[in-house]
């Protein structure tokens, strides 16, 4: 081996020492014993320590010398007999130095071999014990408890920093996401986040720490603990792409749900930034197609515009994951619907919506592949696909409501749902839940205008059940909860439990000055402007100034004929028509009613064709008409039964009493028992 043996070698016996001994009194033979004496000695003294190795040209030159210096004494002195040599103790310390040394060394050998097996052995106890909890957590049902005994019985075998940071942010954790202990919870992953920074190369098990631990703050309603710490970890994390990307998304989410929406739009640059110089275009745009929802939320509308173009311009020219690409368009084609529909542009936004139901048809095409990208800064998704198509359905449901597609609207609300309750047996995400409110904000409006009133109210108690589940979701909905429960009210002729609700929604959600429609008015969208001029229409009706009226109204007739905007316009021709028939006009009236009976029944709107059937049949007999007036009366009769049957059983249900609740959180005792044979009841 190159110059070293391993201790118990023995030494060839035909090694030749060149002028170790001159010629003379010692022989051949005494040399050779000599020689083979002090080999022996060597061997005796270390071959009891396994695994040593020395260098043999150092020992060889050691014992060389020892020898060649007895050897010239004896001669000097010329003694018959040979004897101990006068450097005896000489050698006797070399050989004890070396002793000493080979001691050493063997004891290092052995305490190295010791601890590679106490490490081996320790992996193994921990792997099992990792195993078992592992086992134990997947099981159906879950065993969490013994999931949390295996991993607690890792502390006692005293783990390295590692294993042990690891093992607190595991149980930390699995105590966060499946039981309610949240104290134990934040031990465990206090202590990871604090172990895990005195260990270098620990990124994954440090901002893990750090993002539960933050979450797990939100919950408790510490924000104050969780802000500091989400900035620490940001700050410690930027060589670290994902984690920093990661860490900011959260802050910034943070900052969204405490409504301080610069802030988060700031992050949100930083972010952008921050991904445009690790070279990854793609989460730069995730970070500003979110910048840009904020920005839709604030009505900053001169930001947005050319932040969506430069959006545009980036998920274009992407070249990557094609699943990636698909939902970035998907993203970008959702905030632009939005943006059109905020704006009350129905018909503007047909072709940008058509183009996002044919985008998630394009990804439910496309298979996940399990090649990671090459840049760990793109490690991210906006949404699962599965969610996506949720959200299509239910920008599909706003649209089809501002446009007065009821039986679409419908039709779309219940496929949403369907899907809805499919993914929340596998995923307890909170998004699913405000997707299902806002699905059941809408479809409530669609059961009242359509003279549904008993289901309308049992879907606006599944809206309670669901927000005394979650406070957050009821404080971001509460407004339009008592604002439901107004229109409610309103339709079973319950007008000052209306006023009641509305007094409540205006008081947690400012909504007055959105009526008015002078040229200062702060809202930008064009069907709330059409919406308030019918209003002011409306009150200038019951106040008898008719001329005024029909003023509002035809400026309503007009921006609502421009977007498409059927059941305002259903609404402005009937009351134009009421008005003209009150002055006598009785042709004006009748070109009036009409077409809004015609538009009225294709939404279908309960309570136009109830007003439009009752003015026909007043204008027929006022012309002699009798015939055109008995089919009118009949129509009205059966939209009276109709709607009277319907006022009957909404008001006998338990969950009627909801319209005497104006204060603090949904009641609890007012659930439905028994909810209608209806297909969305037996979704919900």
């Amino acid at each position: 081996m190159g110059g070293v043996v391993c201790v118990g070698q023995p030494c060839p016996a035909t090694t030749r020492i060149p002028g170790v001994f001159s010629a003379g009194t010692q022989t051949s033979a005494y040399r050779q014993r000599l020689a083979s004496d002090s080999c022996t000695r060597w061997r005796s003294l270390f071959s009891h320590f396994p695994g040593v190795a020395i260098t043999l040209k150092t020992n060889y030159y050691m014992f060389r010398d020892a020898l060649c210096s007895s050897s010239r004494e004896r001669r000097e002195a010329r003694q018959p007999r040979p004897r101990a040599p006068a450097s005896a103790s000489l050698w006797l310390q070399l050989v004890v130095v070396e002793a000493k040394m080979a001691a050493q060394a063997a004891a290092a050998a052995q305490a190295a071999a010791a601890q590679a097996a106490q490490a081996e052995a320790a992996e193994s106890w921990y792997l099992a014990l990792l195993g078992f909890a592992e086992h134990f957590r997947t099981s159906s049902p879950p065993k969490i408890r013994l999931c949390v005994h295996c991993l607690q019985a890792v502390f006692p075998f005293k783990p390295p920093q590692r294993i042990e940071a690891r093992t607190h942010l595991q149980l930390g954790s699995v105590l966060y996401h499946h039981t309610k202990n949240s104290e134990q919870a934040r031990s465990h992953l206090e202590k990871a986040w604090l172990i895990s920074q005195q260990i270098p190369q620990f990124e994954d098990v440090k901002f893990e720490a750090a993002s539960l631990l933050s979450e797990l703050y939100c919950q408790e309603n510490s924000v104050d603990a969780a802000k500091p710490l989400l900035r620490k970890a940001i700050q410690i994390s930027q060589q670290t792409p994902y984690w920093h990307c990661r860490l900011l998304f959260q802050l910034a989410q943070l900052h969204t749900l405490e409504k301080d929406l610069v802030s988060a739009c700031d992050l949100l640059g930083v972010g952008a930034e921050y991904a445009r110089v690790v070279g990854s275009e793609y989460t730069r745009a995730l970070f500003l197609l979110s910048k840009g929802m904020l920005l839709l939320m604030e009505r900053k509308l001169q930001e947005v515009h050319p932040l969506l173009t430069l959006c545009g311009q980036i998920v274009e020219n992407w070249q990557g994951n094609p699943i990636q690409k698909e939902s970035l368009r998907v993203f970008f084609l959702v905030l632009q619907v939005t943006h059109y529909l905020d704006a009350g542009q129905v018909k503007s936004v047909k072709p940008c919506l058509k183009q996002l139901q044919q985008c998630i048809q394009t990804i439910s095409t496309l298979h996940d592949d399990e090649i990671l990208p090459s840049n760990p800064a793109d490690l991210f998704h906006w949404l699962p696909k599965e969610h996506m198509c949720v959200l299509v359905y239910l920008v599909t449901v706003m649209h089809s409501m501002q446009a007065g597609y009821l039986e679409k609207a419908q039709k779309y609300t219940d496929k949403a749902l369907m899907q809805l309750e499919k993914l929340k047996m596998l995923d307890c995400s909170p998004i699913l839940s405000s997707f299902q409110v806002i699905l059941l904000e809408h479809i409530i409006m669609c059961r009242l205008v359509t003279g549904h009133k008993a289901t309308a109210l049992q879907e606006i108690s599944q809206v309670c059940q669901l927000c005394q589940q979650s406070p957050r979701l009821f404080s971001n909905h509460a407004a339009q909860l008592h604002t439901l429960l107004g229109l409610y009210c309103v339709s079973v002729n319950c007008m000052d439990n209306a006023e009641a609700q509305f007094t409540t929604a205006l008081r947690l959600y400012s909504l007055l000055e959105r009526i008015n429609p002078d040229h200062s008015f702060p809202v930008s969208s064009h069907c709330l402007r059409a919406a308030a001029f019918y209003v002011r229409g409306l009150f200038s009706f019951f106040q008898g100034r008719y001329n005024e009226a029909k003023r509002f109204l035809r400026e309503t007739l007009k921006m609502s004929n421009a977007e498409d905007l059927n059941r305002l316009t259903a609404c402005s021709l009937v009351l134009l028509g009421h008005i003209f028939y009150v002055l006598g006009n009785h042709r004006e009236s009748n070109n009036m009613v009409v077409p809004a009976m015609q538009l009225a029944s294709k939404i279908p709107d309960m309570s136009v064709q109830l007003w439009s059937s009752a003015l026909l049949r007043d204008l027929n007999k006022a012309c002699g008409n009798a015939m055109d007036a008995h089919e009118a009366a009949q129509m009205h009769q059966n939209f009276s039964q109709q709607l009277l049957q319907d006022h009957i059983e909404a008001c006998s249900l338990p969950e009627h009493n909801l319209i005497t609740w104006t204060d603090g959180p949904p009641p609890v005792q007012f659930q439905a028992q028994n909810g209608p044979n209806t297909s969305l009841a037996s979704l919900l």
